[in-house]
């Protein structure tokens, strides 16, 4: 077979049978200017951490974060963001047994605590 032919087969291929029709794997990130728990981090925190920060807790989860208080508190101290940061398979390591959050999300912890915690 000509190598050129090969090439537009195999090129055809590869771009034709990449596709991605549904969109219920996608991640919503948030474009936001000014954070603010409420529009931002709150809906980070209740599909990512209250599954064992929840009210009450499970599997050994040391506080709640089912209020602004409490996660502004453990976002101030840099702890939420510290383990948030961590790779998969580092000590201390969140969300415990899931994968590591989107770095947009990081990202929005971290305008948060930067813009003043505001709720």
């Amino acid at each position: 077979m000509n190598p050129y032919k090969s090439f537009l087969i195999l090129t055809t291929l590869a771009l034709t049978s990449c596709a991605n029709e549904s969109t219920s794997d996608l991640i919503d990130i948030p474009l936001v200017e000014n954070v603010t728990y409420t529009n931002a981090i709150k809906p980070i925190i209740d599909g990512n951490c209250l599954g064992c920060h929840g009210d009450p807790t499970t599997n050994s989860a040391p506080m709640s974060l089912t209020t602004y208080a409490t996660v502004k508190e453990y976002v101030q101290n840099d702890k939420i963001i510290e383990r948030i940061s961590k790779e998969e398979g580092q000590s201390g390591f969140m969300p415990q047994g899931g994968t590591k959050l989107p770095q947009p999300f990081i990202d929005l912890v971290i305008k948060w605590k930067q813009q003043g915690l505001q709720e």
